[in-house]
């Protein structure tokens, strides 16, 4: 019997963008084989998925993991995450990452572009320490560096690029939303140089923007998604109309802007589905939140997310979930997604087109042409829930096995 070879029988299955005829799929050596077959193969592990749902491993189309948050990605049935920007990751990195079934497959933009002492250097050492009270700035201070001069701007790009960046992250943050005021930042100008040069790549330019004055920015720079969603004000029929003109994506991280107002992540901590498979400090930095910005209204974010998708803007599914730290609480790798895709349909968007911005969504964004997706000839990156999603969307916390390359890997 090949170990690498499985049937999963009577389930329902939904493909990465609807529930398909078919109650059986089989893969073998990583990759789909058949879907519907009638008869598994003689050399298939059969498991029997007593009447539950069959999906394609999620995607967090926004996060900022280590191995551990890789690894426990994984065990939600996060298959693929999408890395918003970090130290670079060596080619040597991402392909033991790529080969460790254990932890979910990477895309990453690696160093993103900030000015000097900029966001999100803040979030990683004390904000004094970064300036002084006169404005100074000490880039020796700061983890990650800035663009000190924009004409290094196409050395930047070209770096990123030889380093393997399968995308470049720009930050527009004042720090308004995030208790920081006063954020150094870069002109808008070169936010639109960095778009073309990264373009003229052959590689997607994203942009981080929380806030409307932002979010405009970087539309008039022209990038191809938007990587948060602005809560400093309620949306207009401009800025909705603006975005939906433009094309771009939109991965609104509803659970993020939840802990930026202060809410933490107590009820889906509360879930045993959940609270069962996270560590102590998880769960206790899942129960508290950024709280950086207390006079915002999460309603507000929940219309614009509603007005967005009815404007027929593509919606993914992010988190922006990184390490367990009560200061940058409410968020948990992996656990998170299943949140967003909660609130997400709180927010007006059927089950099904959750599911989608969780899986087919991201992939075609991204260009993850081989997943998000159950077709034949594609990764088997799978997810076996119990329940019924498609009718009750917290049914994928209900886990109850999980593949990457076909490899088994529920613990």
């Amino acid at each position: 019997m090949n170990p690498r070879s499985y049937a999963v029988t009577n389930v329902r299955v939904f493909d990465g963008h609807s529930l398909i005829d078919a109650n059986t799929v089989t893969f073998a050596d990583g990759f789909i084989t058949e879907i519907g077959q009638d008869t598994p193969p003689p050399d298939a592990t059969v498991v029997d998925g007593k009447g539950g749902t069959l999906l394609p491993g999620l995607i967090d189309a926004h996060s900022h993991p280590d191995d551990e948050g890789l690894a426990l990605a994984v065990d939600f049935g996060v298959t693929t995450v999408i890395e918003m920007g970090g130290p670079p990751r060596t080619a040597e990195d991402r392909a033991r990452i790529a080969e460790d079934d254990r932890l979910a497959d990477i895309r990453s933009a690696g160093l993103p572009l900030t000015a000097v002492c900029g966001h999100p250097n803040q979030l990683l050492v004390p904000l004094e320490n970064l300036i002084s009270p006169d404005g100074t700035r000490h880039p020796e201070a700061a983890p990650l560096p800035g663009l000190a001069d924009p004409a290094e701007l196409p050395a930047f790009i070209t770096a990123r690029v030889r380093e393997g960046s399968d995308f470049i992250k720009l930050l527009a943050e004042e720090g308004t939303v995030l208790a920081a005021p006063g954020l150094p930042e870069l002109p808008p100008d070169v936010f639109t140089a960095a778009v073309r040069e990264a373009h003229d790549h052959a590689i997607p330019a994203v942009g981080h923007a929380l806030t409307y004055a932002a979010t405009l920015t970087m539309l008039r720079a022209g990038v191809d998604g938007l990587t948060h969603l602005f809560l400093d004000r309620p949306h207009t029929d401009e800025i909705v109309e603006t975005i939906a003109r433009s094309g771009t994506f939109v991965i609104p991280c509803l659970v993020l802007n939840r802990s930026i107002i202060g809410i933490p992540g107590t009820d889906l901590a509360a879930d045993p589905r959940v609270a069962s498979r996270l560590t102590p400090a998880w769960l206790q930095a899942l129960r508290s939140s950024f709280n950086t910005y207390a006079d915002g209204d999460y309603s507000t974010s929940e219309r614009t997310v509603k007005a967005l998708h009815e404007a027929g803007v593509p919606i993914l599914a992010g988190t922006d979930a990184a390490r367990p730290e009560e200061e940058h609480g409410g968020l948990a790798q992996g656990a998170s997604l299943h949140h967003e895709l909660q609130l997400l349909v709180e927010a007006g968007l059927t089950p099904a087109e959750a599911l989608r911005a969780a899986t087919s969504r991201p992939a075609q964004h991204f260009s993850l042409n081989d997943r998000g997706v159950i077709r034949r000839g594609a990764r088997a990156d799978l997810l076996l829930v119990a329940g019924n999603p498609l009718e009750s969307i917290s049914d994928t916390l209900s886990t109850r096995a999980v593949w990457r390359r076909g490899v088994l890997t529920t613990r």
